[in-house]
């Protein structure tokens, strides 16, 4: 409870910071005789703010210490009777003013820090489309998404999470669109969540999974606005983490991985086009290893002629068999994609494309690699760098389909491919099967798949994902009620 004692609030206070030195405490007398205390975490408020709108209409135009509210100008003001609720609010910024022989504080938004401004996501870069990207403020991704999305429905549905760094985190949702049993899934999924620490909505993403223990992510995550907007419009779940500019979305679909903003900021045609090259780049990063070795190692007969004997001649004093020559790629490709993302940024690209050439030729010419090798693990690479949201399970069903080609052949391959698809098929998020409309078939769903029809075509939302209200056409009455 808060005293009427000024002095028995500043002794709790510094109880519960244990005494921190960020901690500010600065007492003055109002125009009503009565003496008045701030409290706020030094360099989270507007200094200027705090004397200018708070401090100096106290001390001048105060006549009575029960118009506190009415005298201070700052939006947002509010009145509060716990003293440890108003220590988690000067944590996140705000301002308490205590003054003498009341039982309440007050608390005052004056937050101000460094923060980084909105700029193009580093990660999802697009020619044609928006260029603004999420920030580490969960305030400022807040109005980012609202701009996008001018609608009452629009609802932000705010937690706190971790015992210790009491992180705010915010559900983002239509309410005339989502799915009730989705949002109460996710709701409880979000309060069972107890650990110690959030620091980034990856710490989220883990927890609320459907199949944690699977190396397919259920969870979709994206730095840019318009993707979050488009997708809450078709009934998803929004998650922004304060600190992170990484939001997540839920539930996740596979064939979002084949999508991209530009998608539909480009003619239909070029974007099936598109569509069908990063569907052929994924069978490429995670079949086409496998497929070299299982041809080299058991299928001699199925590679044209003139091509086998180059082959034969290229390998020729390569010490390894090709299943161990495709490890030490695969693996010296991994090394050097770990070393450009530590490396500073100013010399990683040269380091990493100057190690490539050099020690990719020194390998082949001291014997230890055949050039198709190299051509192959290149060509993979490229293929897995068109899906940055999928690299764990990509290289990890990549290695796995490698050793069953480096076995039993082109028979080892089709088994990993069928275990592969069936994991894909059984798998759900939040309830809504991640093959959809493949599996379950949706005839609607598909025109959004590989083939891109044009959005006035598109009239329904996918199917399980929003309430009801599939229908996105004539929404104007739907929009009202």
């Amino acid at each position: 409870m808060i005293s009427k004692n000024l002095e028995k609030n500043r002794e709790e206070l510094k109880r519960i910071f244990k005494n921190s030195g960020d901690l500010i405490i600065y007492e003055f007398d109002t125009l009503c005789q009565k003496t008045a205390m701030v409290v706020y975490i030094e360099e989270l408020i507007d200094r200027n703010g705090l004397y200018g709108s708070l401090i100096k209409p106290l001390i001048q135009d105060l006549t009575s210490h029960y118009d506190i509210l009415s005298t201070v100008p700052i939006a947002g003001a509010q009145e509060v009777y716990d003293i440890e609720k108003i220590s988690h609010k000067i944590l996140d910024g705000n301002v308490a003013l205590f003054v003498e022989d009341i039982e309440v504080g007050y608390l005052f938004e004056l937050g101000k820090w460094e923060r980084r401004s909105v700029d193009e996501p580093h990660n999802e870069r697009v020619i044609k489309g928006p260029r603004e990207g999420f920030v580490e403020d969960i305030n400022i991704n807040k109005s980012l998404i609202r701009r996008k999305i001018k609608n009452t429905h629009l609802i932000f549905e705010g937690y706190t999470l971790g015992v210790q760094t009491n992180t705010n985190i915010c559900l983002v949702y239509i309410n005339s669109i989502v799915n009730p049993d989705i949002l109460e899934e996710l709701r409880r999924r979000i309060k069972n969540i107890s650990l110690s620490s959030i620091l980034d909505s990856g710490y989220i993403e883990h927890q609320i999974e459907d199949s944690p223990k699977s190396i397919v992510s259920t969870v979709a995550y994206t730095e840019r606005p318009d993707v979050v907007a488009a997708k809450i419009l078709e009934g998803r779940i929004a998650i922004i983490c304060d600190g992170s500019p990484i939001v997540l979305t839920v539930p996740r679909l596979f064939i979002e991985s084949l999508q991209t903003p530009e998608d539909y900021y480009l003619k239909p045609q070029y974007a099936i086009y598109l569509r069908i090259i990063r569907l052929l780049a994924l069978f490429i990063a995670i079949i086409l290893p496998g497929f070299v070795v299982a041809l080299k190692s058991f299928h001699h007969e199925m590679i044209p002629t003139r091509l086998l004997m180059s082959i034969a001649s290229g390998r020729e004093g390569v010490p390894f068999t090709t299943l161990i020559e495709a490890i030490l790629m695969i693996l010296f490709f991994e090394l050097m994609k770990e070393s450009s993302i530590r490396i500073p940024g100013n010399i990683g690209p040269a380091v990493t494309t100057i190690s490539g050439l050099v020690l990719g030729q020194a390998a082949v010419q001291a014997g230890l690699v055949g050039p198709i090798m190299v051509i192959t693990v290149a060509s993979t690479g490229i293929a897995e760098f068109i899906f940055p949201d999928q690299k764990e399970m990509i290289v990890l069903y990549r290695f796995i389909i490698l050793f069953l080609s480096g076995t039993l052949g082109l028979f080892g391959i089709v088994c990993g491919l069928a275990v592969m698809i069936v994991h894909l098929i059984s798998l759900r998020s939040f309830g809504v099967p991640f093959m959809y409309p493949i599996a379950p078939y949706d005839k609607q769903g598909m025109k959004d798949f590989i083939i891109r029809t044009p959005l006035g075509e598109m009239n329904y939302r996918p199917r399980n994902i929003g309430n009801k209200n599939q229908r996105k056409r004539n929404e104007r009455n739907e929009k009202d009620k």
